[in-house]
């Protein structure tokens, strides 16, 4: 297990917790039915049991199931949206997790905390360093919580944890460090945005969950557009996110009735003022002012206009008598603007923190009447519903920021419509129209993913325990000297009586996660090496029952190339040492292997390996590496064959096969894929060559005989099999490679126009027609 592999995370081979079981090393420790469970992608509880009668009558239903679920899990991320009462439900969490709390918040938030916690009848303490800390729950701001011992703490909670986003990578790897040993954890913060990989991973390494490369590696895929959910693994990564976070809208997200949590009507209006832009044309040696041009191009735009915005702002703010927030994003605006309004207090990077908690403190007082800040200082956190009028001087292209800053007055409980003007020059338009276009595409697609976690959300929330895999499809179709089964390998051998199989030859996964279904029965969908290997020594002992003793089994494996981005280096994983060491753990001899030659420039240009480019050959060939072959590894059941194997080949053949490298495979000479590909599939379906095939099949078994594939696919093995007189039974897991593999077998036999060497069972399906 690696450093960064999560220590909640129950996946076999991995199921090391702290204090916990030793891992499991023999597949046959645990049934397999136990295994799949543990399988399953999905953060299991470790908190502390929290019955819903003892959560304050003040909260919701639907917060006193949230809290109760969070102190179940023990760490936990509650994405609400604002309004729904974060607050309570953090202060709650950390009264039932027991012992001491802290709780680290934005600026200012912590003093609102405080006053809500007395409404619960919490005493919170505000603190600045572990000295002023008390034995119940303590609350500090970001910005100081490195005056903190983390271990002087049971429980941590992160409020606003979205601003892990704020801080500097040094930060924010500091404050997620201090409480990796911390038991219970809990992370608060409105709904992320759904494409936001970095928010989700900083949660889940703050969680102890997984590392955002473990998160990548594990449920995307890196495309020419970024970051893509790999087709298969949509469900999985969606139950994955509902076991240890809750995002939630509305109540009846998660099944609770929406009374009472209707947001006011939001009246967002640009303000438009002059610019000069004319004079930034000339300054930039252009005839006319062209638009704006990457980001220096929109700061020269917004810095330019300055004057004008805070004229404009300014006329605004002194008609009014209301409240107003105004954000800013440059100094000068800011400062400007204070001057100009009468009752403006301008809140800057520079002050003192007293001096900033204290304006805001007036503020919420009505003591203030226009409160002139940036939103990286007071965007995040702070109810300043009282206030329902709201003022952009200026706008960025952070969408975030925009969101953020509006939910400080736009949230549930705001009684008046929210008035928020946009003040911006003609040339600042295109920000504008960035903005308002990220934020209709969020929206959309952030109810997207609500509502594809809402069932798992609710599963969690109605139980402790992750998903369970339906019961898969099972077919069983038997022709012309073949039969076919449909199903989890793994049970499907177990449907072949023992000592009846001859030969067995076949191509397992290659440690392809979801590449090809997103089941937990899928060999190839698994998270790591150990994971695998454990899972392959469940078909590894149905095929010691099923072969014949002193019959030999063909497994075809290639080494497996690591990326940066899944183990951190790239190199090759020993899966070919790692199989043979599977198959002798299960009591099979190593018979021997051979090395089956391939193209290095066929492999450059259909994988871009940086090892292989000639590029590389040029630039650093300390990066260079030949091509990776492929083996068929070949492994003997104990016993004395009882059925001599006269092979019919040629001594020239012979000579030819018997080298521990197989040259002339043809790599192309496969059957056709494109019938079984579907729009989920990561990667094509890679067929067996079947010159290979043909090699394996005429040098280890006797016409007439039965061979075996147990990683059928569309049927290469079967298919060359029955071409060469032999019989053959298949088992797949995939739908769509079995109704494929059925037919290629039909195929086989109207081209050898074979008899009937096996008689259909009773009640088996007929053979389908070609």
């Amino acid at each position: 297990m690696t450093e960064e592999q999560p220590e909640v995370m129950k996946v076999a081979g991995s199921a090391l917790q702290k204090g916990g079981a030793p891992m499991i090393s023999d597949p046959r420790a645990i049934g397999y039915a136990a295994f799949l469970e543990q399988k399953h992608r999905v953060i299991h509880p470790q908190g502390v049991p929290v019955d819903d009668d003892a959560i304050n009558d003040i909260l919701f239903p639907f917060q006193r199931r949230l809290v109760a679920w969070a102190g179940r899990k023990g760490r936990a991320a509650l994405f609400c949206d604002t309004g729904l009462g974060k607050t309570f439900m953090q202060m709650e969490w950390a009264r039932l997790i027991g012992g001491r709390a802290l709780i680290i918040a934005p600026l200012a938030v912590a003093q609102q905390t405080v006053a809500e916690g007395r409404k619960l009848g919490l005493d919170v303490t505000y603190a600045r360093s572990q000295d002023d800390a008390s034995d119940g729950i303590t609350i500090t701001n970001y910005e100081m919580f490195h005056a903190f011992k983390p271990s002087a703490f049971g429980a941590v909670v992160l409020d606003e944890s979205s601003i892990l986003k704020s801080f500097d990578g040094k930060t924010r790897g500091r404050l997620i460090e201090a409480f990796s040993a911390t038991p219970y954890r809990l992370c608060c913060t409105a709904t992320p945005a759904p494409n936001d990989l970095e928010e989700f991973g900083n949660h889940a390494e703050f969680l102890g969950v997984c590392s955002r490369r473990d998160m990548l590696a594990t449920f995307f895929v890196h495309k020419d557009t970024g970051w893509v959910i790999k087709g298969h693994a949509v469900e999985a990564f969606y139950a994955w996110l509902a076991s240890w976070a809750m995002m939630v809208k509305l109540p009846s997200d998660i099944g609770f009735r929406d009374d009472g949590f209707a947001l006011p009507p939001l009246s967002v209006a640009p303000a438009w003022v002059e610019d000069n832009s004319q004079a930034i044309a000339q300054a930039e040696g252009r005839l006319f002012y062209q638009g704006l041009h990457g980001v220096t191009g929109r700061a020269a735009a917004r810095r330019s206009a300055v004057p004008a915005k805070v004229d404009g702002a300014a006329a605004i703010l002194q008609a009014s008598g209301e409240q107003w927030v105004v954000w800013c994003g440059l100094n000068d605006e800011a400062a400007e603007l204070t001057k100009r309004v009468t009752g403006a207090v301008n809140v800057q990077g520079s002050d003192s923190l007293d001096r900033k908690a204290g304006a805001i403190a007036a503020f919420l007082a009505g003591e203030i009447r226009v409160l002139v800040t940036k939103p990286r200082i007071a965007g995040f956190g702070l109810n300043l519903q009282r206030c329902h009028r709201m003022m952009f001087v200026g706008l960025s292209d952070s969408y975030e920021q925009y969101y953020q800053a509006i939910r400080r007055c736009w949230r549930f409980g705001q009684e008046s419509p929210v008035d928020v003007r946009v003040v911006l020059s003609h040339m600042e338009a295109p920000v504008l129209e960035n903005v308002l276009k990220k934020e209709a595409m969020v929206q959309q697609a952030s109810r997207r993913m609500i509502d594809s976690m809402a069932g798992y959300e609710r599963q969690e929330l109605g139980t402790a325990n992750g998903r369970h895999d339906g019961e898969l499809p099972q077919a069983d179709v038997v022709g012309e000297g073949w039969r076919m089964l449909l199903g989890d390998c793994v049970e499907r051998l177990s449907a072949i009586a023992p000592d009846s199989v001859d030969f067995s030859v076949f191509s397992p996964p290659f440690l392809n996660l979801y590449s090809y279904s997103d089941s937990v029965r899928d060999l190839g969908n698994s998270r790591g090496d150990e994971d695998f290997f454990i899972h392959f020594g469940y078909i590894v002992d149905g095929l010691m029952r099923v072969l014949k003793p002193g019959r030999i089994v063909a497994c075809h494996v290639a080494q497996v190339p690591t990326s940066l981005v899944a183990e951190g280096v790239i190199g090759l994983n020993d899966f070919r040492g790692k199989t043979i060491a599977a198959f002798r753990a299960g009591g099979w001899v190593h018979h021997g292997e051979v090395v089956i030659d391939k193209d290095p420039q066929a492999q450059a240009i259909r994988t871009h390996a940086k090892g292989l480019l000639f590029v590389q050959l040029h630039k650093d060939a300390s990066w260079m590496r030949p091509g990776i072959p492929d083996y068929i590894l070949l492994f003997r059941k104990p016993g004395e064959n009882q059925v001599s194997i006269h092979p019919d080949i040629d001594n020239d053949e012979w000579i030819e096969w018997a080298r521990p490298i197989w040259y002339g495979i043809s790599e192309s000479d496969t059957l056709n894929v494109a019938e079984a590909r579907t729009e989920k599939d990561e990667k094509h379906i890679a067929p067996l060559q079947l010159g290979t095939i043909e090699r394996c099949v005429r040098l280890w078994s006797n016409p007439g005989e039965l061979v075996l594939s147990p990683f059928a696919g569309i049927g290469s093995e079967g298919y060359q099999s029955l071409l060469l007189g032999r019989r053959f039974v298949g088992i797949e897991l995939k739908p769509e490679y079995y109704a494929v593999a059925c037919r290629n077998m039909e195929r086989a036999v109207t081209k050898t126009k074979q008899g009937r060497l096996w008689p259909p069972e009773p009640g088996a399906t007929p053979a389908p027609q070609p």
